[in-house]
């Protein structure tokens, strides 16, 4: 039975890996319909987001050093994401047992984000909360949210095939001049990481 929830784990995150990386173009399209606006924030609004990007900061900051993400399990599953004019998403290292427990922790996302540098190193930029709807939606009855932070959902059927899923970027360690809680990034580059590869 183990091996069966591996294979499936396995399954689903290849399949996103490759949905990301050879649809990037359409991703680009898909994900602008999930930007939200900045808009004006009420005090305690601001105050919030500042909490969570600081305990984002707080919680990675040892994965500034990539060979401690994947010691700790997490793994490149994407590539590095990028859009047409969006800017780029970078590279996800997502770590299997946390998005498997569908569980919504500050402190602990399912995925952290690295830019490939011309060094040849990786920048750590941000982290991504990820969560399954079917997962989620059977145990809550509203969507995800991370002190007042919505997440984005990506429904299915979809044109990358994937199963509906929820998801939070914080650029905790590289400022988004369009919000810190937006999909895409202007100021990130998969250049060097295309190059390498």
């Amino acid at each position: 039975m183990t091996n069966v929830v591996r294979f499936a784990k396995q399954s689903l995150y290849t399949g996103i890996a490759l949905a990301f990386t050879t649809l990037s173009p359409f991703l680009a399209f898909a994900q602008m319909a999930h930007v939200h606006p900045q808009q004006t924030q009420t005090a305690d609004q601001k105050v919030k987001a500042n909490d969570l990007v600081k305990i984002v900061r707080d919680s990675t900051e040892r994965f500034k050093d990539v060979s401690v993400a994947q010691a700790e399990g997490y793994a490149l599953q994407f590539g590095c994401v990028s859009g047409d004019s969006s800017g780029a998403m970078g590279m996800h290292y997502v770590n299997g047992d946390l998005v498997a427990k569908g569980v919504i922790d500050a402190t602990k996302p399912q995925i952290v984000i690295y830019e490939p540098l011309a060094s040849g190193k990786l920048h750590l930029i941000g982290a991504d909360y990820l969560v399954l709807a079917d997962s989620w939606d059977k145990t809550h009855s509203s969507p995800p949210e991370l002190m007042g932070q919505l997440f984005h959902l990506f429904e299915a059927p979809n044109r990358f095939g994937l199963p509906s899923f929820y998801t939070l970027h914080v650029w905790a360690w590289k400022d988004n001049p369009n919000g810190a809680f937006v999909n895409w990034h202007p100021n990130v580059v998969c250049e060097q990481f295309n190059a390498a590869n």
